[in-house]
Formats: C-alpha cells, sequence, structure tokens
C-alpha cells in the first residue's frame, strides 16, 4: 500500500517537473534526459506510465509556452505578421500538416521550443499540434526510457554534467526562430522567391 502511494506521488512529481521544464524556453535539459535519469534512480517505476506522464507533462507545458510566446507577437512589425500569416494560411490549407509538423518534431531530434515558440508568434493553437507533439513523445519517450539501462547511461552523465551543450542547442533553436521569422513567407510561397524581412519592433 505505501509503495503504491510513494509511486503514485512520484509520477504527480514527475508530472509537474515536466511541465515546468517544457514551459520555460531556453537552457533547460531535454525531457527524455531528465526521464532516463529518473527511472534509473527509480527502476521499480514502470517505463510506459512514465513515458505517459512524460508526454502529457511536456505537452501541458508546451501548451502555456504557446501562449507566453504569443505575447511577442505585438511587438514585430506589421510586414511581418502578414509574412507568418501566409505561413499559416497555407499550413491550414493542407490536411494534417500541423498535426505531422509537431508529430515529426516530438519523435525527432530537434528542439521542440523552436517549434512551439513559432507557433505562438503566428497564434496557432489547434488542438492537431498537440495531439500530434503528445503523440510522438509518448513513442519516443517509451523507447528512450526502455532502452536506457542498456544503451544510454554513459551519454547520460556526459549530458547532465555538461550545461554548455544545453546552451548551444538553445542558442541554435533560437537563431532558426529569428531567421524563420525573417523569411518573407509571402514572397516564397506564392513567388517562389527568397527574401528576408528586415528586424523592426515595436515597444
Amino acid at each position: 500500500m505505501l509503495g503504491d502511494l510513494v509511486e503514485v506521488w512520484s509520477y504527480a512529481a514527475i508530472l509537474l517537473i515536466l511541465v515546468g521544464i517544457n514551459t520555460v524556453p531556453l537552457f533547460m535539459p531535454p525531457s527524455w534526459i531528465v526521464l532516463s535519469t529518473i527511472y534509473l534512480a527509480y527502476p521499480f517505476l514502470n517505463p510506459f506510465y512514465l513515458a505517459l506522464i512524460g508526454a502529457t507533462g511536456a505537452t501541458a507545458g508546451r501548451f502555456v509556452l504557446t501562449h507566453i510566446s504569443s505575447l511577442s507577437r505585438r511587438i514585430i512589425g506589421e510586414k511581418r505578421k502578414t509574412s507568418l500569416g501566409t505561413i499559416e494560411q497555407y499550413l491550414s490549407r493542407k490536411k494534417y500538416a500541423y498535426f505531422l509538423l509537431s508529430l515529426i518534431f516530438a519523435i525527432g531530434p530537434l528542439p521542440s521550443n523552436l517549434l512551439f515558440i513559432t507557433f505562438g508568434i503566428m497564434k496557432v493553437r489547434t488542438f492537431e499540434i498537440f495531439l500530434g507533439f503528445w503523440i510522438g513523445r509518448l513513442i519516443s519517450y517509451f523507447l528512450l526510457i526502455s532502452l536506457t539501462p542498456f544503451a544510454f547511461k554513459p551519454f547520460i552523465k556526459l549530458f547532465s554534467s555538461n550545461f554548455l551543450g544545453i546552451i548551444i542547442i538553445d542558442t541554435i533553436g533560437v537563431i532558426s526562430v529569428v531567421a524563420f521569422a525573417s523569411v518573407d513567407w509571402q514572397k516564397l510561397i506564392i513567388e517562389r522567391k527568397v527574401k528576408f524581412i528586415r528586424p523592426k519592433f515595436r515597444v
């Protein structure tokens, strides 16, 4: 009975940790590293339940991050807003585009904060985004957690002790968001011409 209670409270704590990590846009360790480290420390936890809680916490955190990122839209120029509106309209016309995009990000190695900050700036909050992300994270977390005792111990120790790696990854993510927002998507999609919009912010 006591063991079950400890396990329930453990999952609740992990959920809150994952929500917090995925709400903060920068300088947070990858969620799977956190989950795998927890699993190494507490192997009595069920890998599937751990992945389920992790995916739910990560998705909830990214949902909050999307809303926070939308606040930055008020300081960007009208031309940039129009450009981002064009890519939003383009994706909206493609069936399952948002779902597949978030699913690919969730399963792949790319930092997902880049995706949700961009979605926040674009003010995109469709259910497809979060469903695709949740499914992708559930799959990737379960696989990574299950393989942790056999394949990832040295990597986890190296990564968890090297904050420089997190800084480099997040810096690349910030540069990628700025580059994405700087593309004139209206010209690229309609005229097939690559052009960048000069930074212009409003206070």
